[in-house]
């Protein structure tokens, strides 16, 4: 865990209100459009070893009620304590008790199944996971593209991401199969976001043709 003065971490958004209503709206429109890139604009000062855009949405959407799981990257850097200070989230060390997970581009992602799914009465209380990737981006078509389909979705979206581990589509189906609860995700490059929602199929391959 990190040691570094809270006077050495770097700022928020400048405009705390503005900066928040900006990047939640980001987030909306992700998750609204899945398979679509949004840009996260904003000014906060992100520790220089994360991806900026899934700090600013992690500043935007935690408070004091949130616990928050990091992987073992971000666990060892200034993350957790630049967001517990600017938004008094709780870090916890078993990311089933987490209600938001953020994971380091090169770590391991939790098994989707082992995180909190919510209720069939309360599916609000599943976990939002924020992944950071090194490249996600929506093309016309391509054979190792994941073919996403659903709500928020005209046809079919196309979208190339790498860094998913190799199971994900079996992951990604129990996760959509348990529907309403699951859990939601946030693909994060450097500067834009992609959302893949619990309502979103996701397949890849010679699965994505056989449902063309």
């Amino acid at each position: 865990m990190s040691t570094t003065p809270l006077a050495s971490l770097g700022a928020g958004f400048s405009n705390e209100a503005f900066g928040s209503q900006a990047v939640f709206r980001a987030v909306l429109q992700a998750l609204s459009h899945p398979g679509r890139t949004v840009a996260v604009e904003h000014d906060a000062q992100a520790p220089a070893v994360v991806h900026a855009a899934s700090a600013a949405v992690l500043l935007a959407l935690l408070d004091s009620d949130c616990t928050l799981w990091l992987s073992p990257r971000l666990a060892a850097s200034d993350a957790g304590a630049w967001l517990r200070f600017h938004t008094g989230c709780t870090v916890v060390a078993d990311a089933a008790q987490a209600r938001f997970v953020w994971v380091a581009q090169g770590d391991a992602l939790p098994a989707l199944n082992c995180l909190a799914l919510g209720t069939d009465i309360y599916p609000d209380q599943s976990a939002t996971c924020v992944v950071d990737v090194s490249r996600a981006a929506t093309t016309v078509d391509a054979s190792d593209a994941w073919h996403l389909r659903g709500p928020g979705i005209q046809e079919v979206a196309a979208l190339q991401v790498d860094g998913l581990p190799d199971d994900f589509e079996a992951q990604w189906a129990a996760n959509h199969g348990v529907f309403p609860r699951g859990v939601d995700l946030l693909l994060a490059t450097a500067d834009h976001i992609v959302g893949l929602p619990r309502t979103t199929r996701a397949t890849r391959g010679a699965t994505a043709l056989q449902e063309a």
